[in-house]
């Protein structure tokens, strides 16, 4: 049962879910095809092997790099090192930990 005092929440529409999914993949379709479009229409001599496997070095790379620092940031944000360095007390939180 709802609260008197709660405040009242909207139901969302089916109509509502599928206009969103349709313009989220129309979107997803036009920029798939400006990618594809832009790719393809670059002209020039074709790639050597090295420049894929430089690419791809290159890609995974980053990629590892990423992974390692959003985990790292995940960590230190878990074990409370990030509290650990900030320069306010922990008696002036508010909120319980």
């Amino acid at each position: 049962m709802d609260h008197p005092g709660a405040p009242t929440r909207k139901k969302t529409t089916m109509l509502g879910t599928i206009a969103l999914v349709v313009a989220l993949l129309g979107l997803l379709v036009a920029a798939s095809w400006f990618a594809i479009r832009s790719w393809t229409a670059v002209e020039g001599p074709p790639m050597p092997e090295v420049g894929y496997a430089a690419m791809t070095i290159g890609v995974v790379f980053s990629l590892l790099i990423g992974v390692a620092l959003m985990s790292l940031l995940f960590y230190s944000s878990r074990h409370g090192y990030d509290e650990r360095a900030a320069p306010r007390n922990r008696e002036d939180d508010s909120g319980p930990h």
